[in-house]
């Protein structure tokens, strides 16, 4: 009797696993009916049984996620329009490719988070003694796009305060930091001197052209003489001193006061990249920030520092950085930096793999552009025009970027206010029709067609 038993449970155990999963992989189970057939046709006939019958089409499955709408923020219908895209093109969608998922790209500053981390990490630099003498205390070599006046004004304020490859007492010398943070931040000497002179093609913008802003790129350049981890770990300070700072705190630097002192990550974005990656978006960031400063915090959002692409400097031969930065594109002489269309050359280049030689044109394939875009500023918009399905502008009223999102096209723009602390709403139109890029020529749409119109935000 026992042995019947035993028996008896055995087969019991062996019918329970053949009806948990079909039968096909264990002795003694009958197979099932045939599978569901293609596009509904009759299955094959499973082993001894009838044929199976006509199969219904499966209904899509759910997105792994939506974003969370309690997390407030969005405006009009900004929410569902992205929670549309996931469900179009995530991972759960009938066309879904894993080994060529699609891509979602990211401004940084201002976009993911509330203010600039590259301002905040030069601040902090020059408020911690971390700028560095430059060799024979020449100032013409940390850029080549300083003026003669600025480099004068450099070296008369910094030049007799320590030697070459030493730190400068910037935190208690108020001229030297002045002179440092005014060059940056205006575009002048303390004295009132033109400080940049980067050759624009057409004389219409001497601080920046559509592919670098000269001070924006001498914030990374003068990260020379540091390894990354070095300069990793000056951003994770800047980043902990104004991320628990107050929303609207200042500091001062040198004699200015009033220099935004505040960071933040903006929660609905950081939601917006879970449920892009939750969903297999493969997400990077791009940004004009140098790229050890951006990388040493992303991961507060869950972007890999191998995603992110900013302002990247040429090694020295002990490994640290140089004043040196490289290149992109055709012209290996012309610095394009992650800046303006100098944006989407990057993005082709890291993420997509085309050649230099292309890089910094629109790529025809559509395999070779990202799904989705998001940006604040006229110098996003190249990449953000390259997005073939949705562009994200998080408003600050830039004449450029909000003619494309507000006049919309392709119907495929969106635009929403700053999540803290946002600008008022534009009440007059944008004047798209007579506005002019950093180098004076008509702004186009991403049909590469002028305005014709003005734009009045809704």
């Amino acid at each position: 009797m026992a042995k019947k038993g035993f028996f008896a449970r055995c087969v019991f155990v062996i019918r329970l696993l053949c009806a948990l999963v079909g039968g096909g992989l264990l002795m003694g189970c009958t197979r099932p009916a045939g599978s569901v057939g293609k596009d509904g046709a009759a299955g094959p006939a499973g082993k001894g049984v009838a044929v199976g019958k006509d199969g219904a089409t499966a209904p899509q499955r759910a997105p792994i996620r939506l974003l969370n709408l309690r997390i407030t923020g969005w405006v009009r219908d900004n929410a569902t329009k992205i929670n549309d895209l996931v469900k179009a093109k995530g991972y759960t969608s009938a066309g879904y490719n894993s080994s060529a998922r699609p891509v979602a790209l990211f401004d940084w500053d201002n976009t993911v988070v509330k203010n600039d981390i590259g301002e905040a990490t030069f601040i902090w630099m020059v408020r911690h003694d971390k700028i560095l003498q430059p060799p024979n205390k020449d100032w013409s070599q940390t850029s080549a796009d300083l003026s003669a006046d600025a480099v004068a004004a450099l070296k008369a304020a910094c030049g007799g305060l320590a030697d070459a490859g030493k730190p400068l007492p910037t935190s208690t010398n108020t001229a030297c930091a002045d002179e440092i943070f005014r060059i940056y931040d205006e575009g002048k000497t303390v004295g009132g001197k033109m400080a940049w002179d980067n050759k624009s093609p057409t004389g219409a913008a001497k601080d920046m052209t559509l592919t670098n802003n000269s001070s924006y790129t001498w914030s990374a350049q003068l990260q020379a003489g540091y390894a990354a981890n070095e300069i990793h770990s000056f951003a994770r300070a800047a980043f902990s001193q104004n991320n628990w700072a107050p929303v609207g705190s200042t500091q001062t630097v040198g004699s200015n006061k009033g220099v935004i002192g505040y960071i933040r990550i903006y929660r609905q974005i950081r939601d917006l990249i879970r449920t892009l990656q939750e969903n297999g978006f493969d997400v990077w960031v791009i940004t004009a920030s140098p790229q050890w400063t951006v990388e040493a915090i992303s991961m507060e959002v869950n972007v890999s520092p191998e995603h992110v692409i900013g302002i990247r400097p040429v090694y020295d031969a002990t490994g640290k950085g140089s004043y040196k930065l490289q290149p992109c594109g055709p012209d290996a002489n012309k610095l394009v930096t992650t800046f303006a269309q100098g944006k989407r050359c990057w993005t082709n280049r890291i993420i997509f793999g085309v050649a230099d030689a292309e890089a910094l044109k629109t790529q025809a394939d559509l395999s070779k552009r990202a799904v989705f875009a998001a940006g604040d500023s006229d110098t996003d918009l190249a990449f953000l025009q390259d997005a073939t399905d949705l562009k994200l502008v998080i408003n600050q009223n830039k004449t450029q970027v909000m003619c494309n999102a507000c006049l919309n096209v392709t119907s495929k723009w969106i635009y929403n206010p700053m999540f803290i602390a946002p600008k008022a709403r534009k009440t007059t139109p944008y004047a798209c029709s007579t506005a002019k890029d950093v180098e004076g020529h008509p702004i186009k749409d991403e049909n590469g067609a002028a305005f014709t119109k003005d734009c009045t935000e809704q």
